[in-house]
């Protein structure tokens, strides 16, 4: 156990100096295998084994039609609408970067994708209407964190090729703590904007409202079509995603005639890219997986937590699993298939709900990217603000407050995230 804290440290340690992640964790795995004797054929067996799973080749197609959807045209329809609904409360521009991430990160499934499709349109915008850059950037990045809990996720579907979880249940199960967090956002922001602190903007005219809406209502209708594809069976994941790609070109193509070969070419590119990075670490991790699951890590951990766990309380165990995510999520992206298959042994020895559990940790990896030292999503945001990152931090602290206390609410009642796939899947 005291071997498995001090190579998982130097994990951290290889992040935080700059080491890019897939470095660091085949250094670290190598390392581990190495020191303790394992059978090092089975690096590579474990490697190959974790990336040959079917629902992993929804990824990159899910991947490229958010790609193609953020260079075709679509985030200023998505923009027009949200403005068009909620632009008129104080603080109106605001509220519309929480509804545009509702909106747009539904498509996408990704912060950061969705931090470059919406942020360099709202943040530029809020800060020509006065509103000071450190909120326009915080906001931006925490709204970002809608997108990964809406369906098609990311998250969600690497979360579902590591532990079996099906697919469209974990869809289901992000769509109210999804709306939930835009909620919380937006209510942040109108006690924030008490006393005419930011701008109201202009009333309301349903007439707008409704060409917006027809503008945006094709953009909208992918993921309620892929959704209600999965649940109905019409659609494996892979399926699904081959039908977001195709809507995707179809839209931004023939229909807006934004999507030209070099802006294919370059989402192809950017597909490709991240998703082989993001198998190398899938697949690494599971090694690394392995590897501490036959020295006994897992058991070890399982142990720790019930003798932590005096009440016998199932919310307890949660929050002491939750806790071990939060730390490494401060540290790792991307964090479920890195953390997922160490936690994964102990999740079922404590009779944890799989289901739930893939909610909580996707609200986890949110979380992990707007905190320090790392905070991938801040950073980013930070840039598009030409802000310092630090001030950024200071004025995202009311937002982390209410996501971290959505967390806590969902790990207590469950039936938040869990009430939808009951009765729909």
């Amino acid at each position: 156990m005291i071997l498995a804290a001090v190579f998982m440290a130097l994990l951290c340690l290889l992040v935080i100096v700059g080491v890019p992640l897939v470095v660091s964790l085949a250094s670290v795995t190598i390392g581990y295998f190495l020191v303790t004797g394992a059978w090092q054929l089975a690096l590579a067996q474990q490697t190959i084994q974790a990336i040959d799973d079917f629902v992993l080749l929804s990824l990159p197609l899910f991947v490229l039609a958010g790609a193609i959807m953020n260079v075709g045209g679509i985030t200023a329809r998505l923009f027009t609408f949200a403005a068009a609904l909620v632009g008129h409360f104080r603080g109106g521009l605001a509220h519309v970067n929480v509804a545009t991430s509702v909106l747009f990160g539904g498509m996408i499934g990704t912060s950061v994708a969705d931090l470059a499709g919406t942020g360099s349109v709202i943040i530029p915008s809020m800060k020509e209407r006065g509103y000071p850059a450190p909120f326009a950037a915080a906001l931006s990045a925490s709204s970002s964190g809608i997108g990964p809990l809406l369906p098609p996720s990311s998250p969600m579907i690497l979360y579902s090729a590591v532990t079996g979880v099906s697919l469209s249940s974990l869809f289901l199960a992000g769509v109210v703590p999804g709306l939930l967090l835009g909620g919380i956002f937006m209510g942040v922001v109108a006690v924030m904007a008490r006393g005419g602190r930011f701008e109201r903007g202009s009333p309301f005219d349903v007439r707008i409202a409704l060409r917006a809406a027809r503008a945006a209502i094709l953009p909208m209708g992918m993921p309620a079509i892929i959704l209600a594809g999965l649940v109905l069976g019409v659609f494996t994941p892979s399926e699904a995603g081959a039908f977001a790609v195709a809507y995707g070109i179809v839209l931004a193509g023939p229909l807006y005639r934004q999507l030209s070969f070099a802006r294919l070419y370059k989402a192809c590119v950017d597909t490709v890219i991240l998703t082989g990075e993001i198998m190398l670490v899938v697949g690494i991790s599971a090694a690394l997986g392995w590897a501490l699951s036959l020295a006994k890590v897992p058991a070890e951990l399982t142990a720790l937590i019930d003798a932590a766990n005096v009440a016998d309380s199932a919310f307890l165990t949660l929050c002491a699993l939750l806790l071990v995510a939060l730390i490494a999520g401060m540290f790792l992206d991307p964090l479920i298939p890195v953390i997922v298959p160490i936690l994964l042994p102990t999740l079922i020895a404590l009779k944890v709900d799989l289901l739930h559990f893939g909610i909580l940790i996707v609200v986890t990896v949110v979380i992990g990217q707007v905190t320090p030292p790392v905070a991938l999503s801040l950073v980013v945001a930070a840039k598009i603000a030409k802000v310092d990152v630090m001030a950024a931090l200071r004025a995202n602290t009311p937002f982390l407050v209410a996501t971290i206390a959505l967390l806590l609410v969902l790990a207590a009642v469950p039936g938040l995230a869990l009430w939808l796939p009951r009765v729909l899947d």
